[in-house]
């Protein structure tokens, strides 16, 4: 059995998979592992065949724990499909799945729908779901994969600046749910949102008992990407190969494994 996501070594090295056919993903896992990561994030959006056949070849073919991720588009009719292929991917043998915020309620994508009456919500967050209903379902959801072996990684990136103690309290209304892992990106737009960031890091680590993964986007928030899994993140993702498809601000992942070994080393 592969390693459960939330006990890898923090910071785990995710190297990101975007990929069309079996053989494409095979190989770049295979890339990804020799050159440092230590679990795999899949785009299941991206294959071309979500198939439980398809996905067991590309799960079976890796060394790593898998996580998998479904973000919505065209291609995905409704949100059951979208949860369905999630699904397939641990009856395959994922590690774990990626479910964002917005599950079960795509409005919430774009920006709030619900009522202003916490400190994450001003500023017209994306991604973020307060009403009871949609949340008892992804909490049914969670329950479901927890009973197939697999982990849950509760994702939001509401793209906007937060204070620190809103992040934590977004972190803590979203441990409610019972994730594995959880992930937050905001945004930075200035050094001192970057500074903010890097605080609110630390106040996570030290607020909360469930792993997390938090950075920020945006014009200053490069550097969280990998100053914040060095203080207690639990994720960086990173691209072992940049291509079309590929996020281009996460990290490199030979980069990335390298400033994490010599961290190590200096401690």
């Amino acid at each position: 059995m592969k390693q459960k996501l939330s006990q890898l070594p923090s910071p785990a090295l995710a190297g990101v998979i975007r990929e069309r056919s079996v053989r494409a993903a095979i190989a770049e896992a295979q890339n990804c592992f020799y050159d440092g990561a230590t679990m795999l994030d899949l785009h299941l959006s991206r294959l071309e065949s979500t198939e439980t056949e398809d996905l067991q070849q590309i799960i079976a073919g890796c060394k790593l724990p898998m996580l998998a991720l479904y973000y919505p588009g065209s291609n995905v009719p409704t949100e059951e499909a979208r949860t369905e292929a999630l699904l397939r991917a641990v009856k395959a043998g994922a590690a774990g799945i990626d479910i964002q915020g917005y599950t079960y309620h795509l409005p919430s994508k774009s920006g709030f729908c619900g009522e202003d009456v916490y400190s994450f919500t001003k500023g017209n967050p994306r991604e973020i779901v307060t009403d009871a209903a949609v949340i008892e379902q992804q909490c049914a959801l969670i329950e479901r994969v927890h009973g197939m072996g697999a982990e849950v990684l509760l994702s939001c990136h509401p793209g906007t600046v937060m204070s620190a103690e809103q992040v934590v309290e977004l972190a803590l209304f979203l441990e409610k749910r019972g994730p594995d892992i959880i992930k937050i990106v905001t945004t930075a737009k200035t050094e001192e949102d970057l500074a903010e960031c890097l605080r609110g890091m630390l106040l996570l680590k030290k607020e909360l008992k469930t792993p997390v993964s938090y950075h920020a986007g945006g014009a200053a928030g490069g550097p969280s990407r990998i100053l914040n899994p060095l203080l207690g993140g639990h994720i960086a993702f990173c691209v072992d190969r940049f291509h079309a498809d590929s996020t281009m601000e996460q990290l490199d992942l030979r980069t990335a494994a390298t400033i994490v070994e010599n961290m190590r080393k200096i401690r």
